[in-house]
């Protein structure tokens, strides 16, 4: 009998990457297909028909995105072919193909003018392009599929790729001191956390289990993007010193939203996944990178 196939997309980036390392565990009971650019370019959405034509996913997980939240800004077009036009016709194929879709989207999408925990049905209003290229995807993928799971997640870092704990790591390792924005409130995200969480989802959903819409996931607790790095000086116990800013003295082309964090109670009522504490994961990752 054949197994259900799992197509994931962006193998390359933080979440694609711990999706391949949870991957063996579950290959007696899925077969999986990671695909990059090469694959499956998302710059092009007219193509996408034809790579879902030769096969059968019962699950298609889609990590990649254009993330460049300040480029994007300039880079208007393609950000929306990749982030909203693209998820829009995955998710027409996947409904063609009776295909559950879990799409990754951000915290990006809110104001920021909140002051608690942002629930899922909170309405959303982007503060930036890259933000708004997710809400028109996450209304796309929600129109174009019943069976569509949205995870909306924050402050992604794992020991693989580009973020903000490697680049804290080296950036306090070659000065002495570092200026971090302390009024940005939101929760980090430890990639290995969110795919065990999606795997959690998949299984779930597998045995029964349908609860499809809007979820949030993040790592517990709320801090600022100073807090983030305090921690991260103190955990490698290094001798930089980090000083609070606030973002009016770090001027970007995007805005940030203010505050971020999300409410992220569905998620765990659900499908029972578990919320770690974010220092935990932090340390976690950090004796990755450090060992």
């Amino acid at each position: 009998m054949q197994k259900p196939l799992i197509v994931v997309t962006g193998k390359n980036g933080q979440l694609g990457w711990e999706l391949q390392q949870l991957a063996p565990t579950l290959a007696a009971d899925y077969d999986w297909l990671f695909v990059d650019a090469d694959s499956l370019d998302l710059s092009k959405p007219d193509t996408i028909e034809a790579f879902f034509a030769p096969i059968q996913p019962a699950y298609f997980i889609h990590c990649a995105a254009y993330t460049a939240v300040d480029k994007a800004e300039t880079e208007q077009a393609l950000a929306y072919n990749i982030n909203a036009v693209s998820v829009g016709e995955i998710a027409k194929q996947c409904a063609q193909k009776n295909c559950v879709l879990i799409t990754i989207s951000t915290d990006y999408v809110f104001d920021g003018n909140g002051t608690a925990p942002y629930k899922t049905n909170h309405p959303i209003q982007p503060v930036n392009y890259y933000g708004y290229t997710k809400k028109v995807s996450e209304e796309l993928a929600l129109a174009n599929n019943p069976q569509t799971i949205i995870i909306r997640t924050s402050w992604v870092y794992s020991s693989h790729g580009h973020n903000f704990v490697k680049t804290m790591l080296r950036l306090m390792n070659e000065r002495t001191e570092l200026k971090v924005i302390a009024d940005q409130l939101g929760c980090p995200t430890y990639a290995a956390d969110l795919a065990s969480a999606i795997v959690q989802v998949v299984q779930q959903t597998a045995q029964g289990n349908t609860h499809f819409g809007t979820y949030h996931y993040s790592n517990s607790g709320i801090i600022s993007w100073h807090d983030f790095a305090t921690a991260i000086q103190q955990i490698a116990n290094l001798s930089c010193q980090v000083l609070p800013i606030t973002t009016a003295e770090y001027p970007t082309p995007a805005k940030r939203p203010a505050y971020s964090a999300m409410d992220t109670s569905d998620i765990a009522t659900n499908f029972g996944v578990s919320l770690i504490p974010w220092r935990n994961s932090l340390e976690k990752c950090m004796h990755l990178l450090q060992s």
